[in-house]
This record gives C-alpha cells, structure tokens and sequence, in this order.
C-alpha cells in the first residue's frame, strides 16, 4: 500500500504537470491524505480558515495589490518615468538607466514584480523600440530584469508571505529590503552602462536641466507615497497592513481628484483584476495551509532539521544550499509557492543553525525574484515577451548578463548578513 504522504505529493505533482494551479493542487493533495490517513477531511478546511481568519497581516497583500493597479491606471505611472528621464535619461544607454531608476521607484509603491513589468514596463518598453533605439528583445529582458527590484524594496507581498510562515516582523523584513534592493539596481544600471558601450546604444533626448524642478514638482505627490507608507510603518503611526490600505487609498484620490486620470470604467477594470489577483493569491495561501499541516504532521521540518545536523553542514554551507535549491525551484515554481511550501520545512535548521530569520526572508526572496526571469516558466519573462511580440530564446539571451549580475548580488546578500540587517537595527531590531 502506498504510503499516505507520498500518494500526496504524486497526486500534487500530477496534478501541477497537467496544468492545475499549485493552490488546487496542495489542497486536493492534502485532502487525500487526510483520507487515506483514515483522518476527518474537515480538517484541510479548518486549516485553511483558521489560517486565513487569523492571518491579520495577509490583509495587506490584496490592499497593495489593489494600489498597484489604481497607480496602473492612471497618469502615475508616466509622471515617475518622466522623472526617472530627467534624471539619468542623458547618459549613454539613457532609457536603460531609466528603467532601472523607474522600477526602483515603482517598487516603493506596488510591492510586486508583476505589477511593475506590466503597469511601468508598458511604457518603457515602448520608448525604448521606438525608432528601432533598442532592440525589442532587449527592452523585454532589462525590463523584465529591473522588475525583480520591485519585491525587495519596501512595501513587498512576497516579504508578507514570508512573514506570515516564519512569524517575523513584517516591518523588520521590509527595512531589511531596503539596502539589497538599491544593491540590485546599482549592479543592474552598470551592466546596463556596460552593454550600452558594447552595443552603441544611444543616448536618450536629455530634458533641460531647467524642467526638472517643474517635473520633479508634478511628480512629487507620486514620490510622496513610499516617504508616507515607510515613514507611517516606522514612526509607529500604521502597521504593514494598514499602511497597504493607505496605498490604495493614496494611489485613488492622486489619480481621480488631483491627476484627473481615472474613468470609472478604468476604475472598474482595477477592481476586477485586482480581485482576480486577490484569489489566486488566495487559492494558494489556502492550499499552502492545508498543505502545511500535513508536512506538520508527518514530522518533515524537524526530520529535514535532524538530517541537516547529521551532516555537520555549517551555516555557510546551508545558505548556499539552499541557493542552489531556491534557484532550481524557482525555474519550475512561482514565487509564492516557494515560499509558502518549502519556508516551513527550512525555518528549524536555520533556526538550530543561528542565522538571523529576518537576513534568511531577505535571501529567500531574492531567490524568489530570480525564479521570475529563468525559463522555463519564468513568469516575467512570459509578460514581457507578450509586451513585446518576441520568442523567448532572444529575450533569454539578452537577459543572460542581468541573470548574472543578479546572482553574484545574490551571494553578497547571502554572506553580508550586517549589510542586510544595517537599517533594522537602526529602528531597533535586536538581531
């Protein structure tokens, strides 16, 4: 007879090769075992809810991504990458520079990846093709490379899901993100600075100098809601999840009463997609719940913990473990899968090995990240190629020198933990 737990992860597996979302998958998965184990099947939905119910700060991931869609939609988006181009449009390689510097931006808005790739990335895209400037290929893979900034850098959904299974303070996490993130886009704006000259692309039609105050000044309510999200999260004034709801209310009265530039058809189609995004979110949350309590109680996360000790391995040799493991998962899993299922099962050894939780969140989510933009199923590369009109394997290719940059910033993250943890403990982590 099959054993319970193994019929489990084939039946997930099957299931997720047929094309199933991992949520529907885990929870069929996790159904069955209870089955098989002879067990009441509530149970996977008492899980589930219970989870959900008391998930106070999952709150927050629906809220940001209701305000990344409100700033998709309206004229925000085009005022931060206008002055993104006033700043470092004049340089050689300019509308690169200003992918990098507008995601960067965007990032302390939406705390989405996908977010950024389709609402900022639409539009860069299109002034980096036009007139043949870039080549198509090469405006997807930066652009779908500068994307990855955008969950590192304060406020972050994956950084919420991360906290929701390690039980650390969101907050801490998001400080933590801050440092790595700019880390990312400054080793994304040199390699593009270095395909720039290797390529001969031009320089973009630098704006005056003059208009910068001007534009700077048009874009300042935009600019004003990361100082107001992180500013009201460590003064102490919102939690995580209150902040993401000022975000969206923020991102609407910017945007209708002082921008002028959403319909309420517009207004409508946000609220649609947002709820769409909200319950895949949701099904896999669910899922991974349900899911956990099986690997609970068959003992895996200690059972992985003892046989880790067993190999003597230190914490050096554990990081880069699971580097290596996050970057294979990540080629075939989403991001959010990642964290969810495999965290739990991590959590006790990095725990029995002393390495600080908040420093492992931030390594596992740029692990995440990088998932996004390596095929096969990077999920970034997929939207971008569908921006863009173009196969896959140009895309790859151009995207090949950001891919290694990002990882060599990976390994500097991973082995600098004081780097990381330099801004929580400046508002007091004790890590």
């Amino acid at each position: 007879m099959i054993d319970p737990f193994t019929l489990s992860m084939v039946l997930i597996v099957a299931l997720a090769i047929m094309g199933q979302s991992i949520g529907v998958s885990m929870l069929a998965g996790s159904f069955v075992y209870l089955l098989a184990k002879g067990l009441d099947p509530s149970i996977a939905a008492e899980t589930m809810l219970q989870g959900l119910f008391n998930g106070y700060t999952l709150l927050a991931v629906p809220l940001f991504i209701l305000a990344a869609d409100i700033m998709n939609i309206g004229s925000l988006a085009d005022r931060l990458l206008r002055f993104a181009q006033a700043l470092v449009g004049r340089f050689k390689g300019g509308l690169g520079h200003v992918n990098v510097v507008s995601s960067v931006i965007f990032s302390g808005m939406s705390g989405s990846a996908v977010a950024d790739a389709v609402g900022m990335g639409k539009i860069i895209i299109t002034m980096m093709t036009k007139d043949g400037k870039y080549t198509p290929s090469y405006a997807a893979a930066i652009t779908a490379a500068t994307a990855t900034v955008g969950p590192i850098i304060p406020p972050s959904i994956p950084m919420v899901l991360y906290a929701l299974v390690s039980e650390q303070s969101v907050g801490y996490l998001f400080a933590a993100g801050i440092l790595p993130g700019l880390f990312m886009a400054l080793m994304m704006g040199v390699t593009n600075a270095v395909m720039a000259r290797k390529r001969g692309f031009p320089t973009d039609n630098s704006i005056p100098l003059r208009e910068l105050p001007k534009i700077t000044w048009q874009a300042i309510p935009a600019l004003m809601l990361p100082v107001i999200l992180l500013g009201g999260i460590y003064g102490g004034v919102m939690t995580p999840t209150e902040a993401a709801a000022v975000a969206a209310a923020y991102a609407l009265v910017i945007s209708v009463v002082l921008y002028r530039s959403v319909s309420a058809r517009a207004f409508y189609q946000a609220l649609l997609g947002s709820a769409r995004s909200t319950a895949s979110v949701g099904i896999l949350i669910a899922g991974a719940m349900a899911f956990n309590y099986v690997i609970t109680r068959e003992n895996v996360p200690d059972t992985v913990a003892a046989v880790l000790d067993g190999m003597n391995l230190s914490a050096v040799s554990f990081l880069i473990a699971v580097n290596v493991l996050f970057l294979i998962l990540g080629c075939v899993l989403e991001a959010g899968a990642l964290l969810l299922i495999v965290v739990p099962i991590l959590i006790p050894a990095a725990q029995a090995l002393g390495i600080d939780l908040v420093h492992f969140g931030v390594v596992l989510v740029v692990n995440a990240m990088l998932g996004l933009i390596t095929p096969p199923y990077g999920l970034l590369l997929f939207i971008v190629a569908s921006i863009t009109k173009q196969p896959l394997v140009p895309i790859i290719k151009d995207l090949t020198p950001f891919i290694l940059i990002l990882i060599a910033s990976l390994l500097f993250i991973t082995f600098s933990p004081d780097f990381v943890l330099f801004v929580p403990r400046l508002l007091g982590y004790g890590g």
